[in-house]
């Protein structure tokens, strides 16, 4: 009688101990789920403004016909890779999508940025001006958001591959979550200092 009390002292014990674990995997997955949904709050203002951007730019830059194409159809690609995204937080597929999207979209904006700076009466436009000013802003808080993103997926997975973590995740197919890159091609620019001169 004594012994089976014990073995269901230590099988309740277990329970609890694996429910716990449970509980922290999905709150873990639940956190870097919400990053993510921060970092699609900020894309879609981004992608909001382009449309105006361009639109501004556009009466100016008649001859750069393929710069303003270029940003439209990079948007449209990308919010096709955030929508991808969105299905699934943390599917490296999708996320390598996004990046990727991200990516060409950046390059498409630089660009049409320094074509801009060839025409002074674009550069001076009050609307053109302010447009950018949100658009750097908004880069910003991507990018903040990104790294929260970054950190709450590396938190997950740390969570999922730790022991005893591991052996609750395994049992219950917890999926390992893809960090948000900056793609290897704009790693270099992001990372090289700014060169002034006078």
């Amino acid at each position: 009688m004594i012994t089976a009390l014990i073995l269901l002292v230590i099988v309740i014990g277990l329970g609890v101990w694996a429910v716990g674990i449970y509980n922290g995997l999905i709150t873990s997955r639940n956190g870097y789920r919400n990053a993510f949904a921060q970092i699609d709050v900020q894309l879609q203002r981004r992608f909001d403004l382009i449309p105006n951007l361009v639109e501004t730019a556009k009466g100016y830059l008649q001859h750069e016909r393929e710069t303003l194409e270029a940003v439209i159809a990079a948007r449209g690609a990308a919010v096709a890779g955030l929508s991808a995204a969105k299905a699934s937080p943390g599917d490296p597929a999708a996320m390598s999508e996004l990046a990727a999207a991200q990516g060409a979209l950046n390059g498409a904006l630089g660009r049409l940025l320094a074509v801009s700076e060839a025409y002074p009466d674009l550069k001076a436009n009050q609307n053109m001006m302010q447009l950018t000013e949100e658009l750097t802003s908004t880069e910003n808080k991507v990018a903040f958001a990104r790294q929260a993103y970054n950190d709450a997926t590396m938190a997950y997975n740390n969570k999922r591959e730790v022991f005893p973590s591991s052996v609750v995740a395994g049992m219950f197919g917890f999926a390992p979550a893809a960090a948000l890159e900056i793609p290897a091609e704009r790693q270099a620019q992001v990372r090289e200092a700014p060169k002034v001169q006078f």
